[in-house]
């Protein structure tokens, strides 16, 4: 099996809001996380469902698979030296992170490999006689005031339609496709207001359901029974459910603050950094919307791990007006190891649908 397909197996394996489980179930021998409670050192206080999200990330840091450190079949076994190097690592940058920043995970595996087995130490000689320096960002113009986070999300929902053209759609059914790994899946987007979503991948012989039900996400295949998601697979899910998202952002992030301002793909954009304290769950985010239109066009979340934060990069194009309101057709997903499109071609707003759509079945999913 190529690396690359390697390590888009583990990457689908974490794209739980989006991507569906029969992704992951076709990409099932990619790389695994260490069973959580076998011969822990370092991370044996950590939450068992924080183990697998903390390999993921050693593993996108250093640029390997889990078998660099563990043996196949045996990962508690301690017969690789790199295994004892890395809980060196790993107890290192914990010492460094509770010294110098009270405990926050400043330092990280990443901090020094940047996908590299061995860390860089020496700058890189000059292989040109032109030095390029950085663009310096252009400054404000004389006078001009930036604007607020209120002001910010303002333009966002106007751009969108409006707040009353928004809350009159309650429901939305959009049918598309999922590429990734080169290969393309059928897919549909079921959503209904307030926080409701259930993601259906038709692959040959069986459906894949990924979905949140108002209170907690699950998965499930065709012909086997669902599960639970965890409780932050569960926070990054519920994000993506959210219904009326320009309406909430003040709400589901108290905190939510302006950032200096950057460029994507050309776009100038204003930046919105939210996090919710009293939400644990809730995934910390970055926000960018075009300076132009108002428009959303990029979400980064942060998923927390013993070890560091795992980005997921969620970038929106593709804006189509539907029953007056503004839509997103296309979504890219990406992470440190991966990435998949979903492109959709049809969407019909208000359609009645039932509830039971979105519960987790209590046995085989149907």
């Amino acid at each position: 099996m190529p690396v690359q397909r390697r390590y888009l197996a583990g990457f689908v394996v974490g794209c739980l809001s989006l991507i569906s489980p029969v992704l992951r179930a076709q990409h099932a021998d990619g790389p695994a996380a260490a069973p959580a409670g076998k011969n822990l050192t370092q991370l044996q206080n950590a939450p068992a469902d924080q183990i697998g999200p903390a390999m993921q990330f050693i593993s996108a840091s250093l640029g390997v698979e889990c078998t660099f450190c563990h043996v196949a079949g045996k990962m508690e076994a301690d017969d690789k030296p790199a295994k004892k190097t890395a809980r060196e690592m790993i107890a290192m940058t914990a010492e460094i992170n509770k010294t110098h920043f009270g405990g926050r995970p400043q330092m990280t595996c990443y901090s020094c490999h940047r996908g590299a087995t061995r860390p860089v130490a020496i700058p890189a000689v000059l292989e040109s006689d032109a030095v390029v320096k950085p663009p310096m960002p252009a400054p404000p113009a004389a006078g001009a005031t930036a604007p607020t986070a209120a002001q910010i999300l303002e333009k966002y929902v106007a751009a969108l339609g409006g707040e009353a053209a928004v809350r009159k759609v309650t429901s939305r059914v959009m049918k598309g496709s999922i590429l990734a790994g080169g290969s393309e899946t059928p897919i549909e987007v079921i959503t209904k207001a307030p926080n409701k979503r259930v993601t259906i991948t038709h692959a040959s012989g069986s459906d894949s359901f990924t979905a949140f039900d108002g209170a907690a996400g699950w998965m499930g295949n065709t012909g086997r029974a669902a599960r639970a998601m965890s409780a932050s697979e569960s926070g990054a899910s519920s994000l993506d459910a959210e219904f009326y998202l320009g309406l909430r952002l003040a709400e589901l992030y108290p905190q939510l603050r302006r950032g200096r301002p950057e460029t994507i793909a050309g776009v100038d954009c204003e930046v919105l950094n939210g996090a919710n304290a009293a939400v644990p769950t809730r995934p910390a985010v970055r926000l960018y919307f075009a300076k132009d239109s108002g428009l959303l066009v990029r979400m980064v979340r942060y998923a927390e791990t013993p070890v560091g934060r795992m980005p997921t990069q969620i970038d929106y194009a593709d804006y189509r007006e539907t029953d007056g309101v503004k839509t997103p057709l296309r979504w890219t997903l990406s992470r440190p190891n991966g990435r998949f499109t979903i492109q959709i071609a049809d969407v019909k707003n208000n359609v009645p649908v039932d509830d039971a759509r979105f519960v987790k079945p209590a046995g085989e999913v149907k």
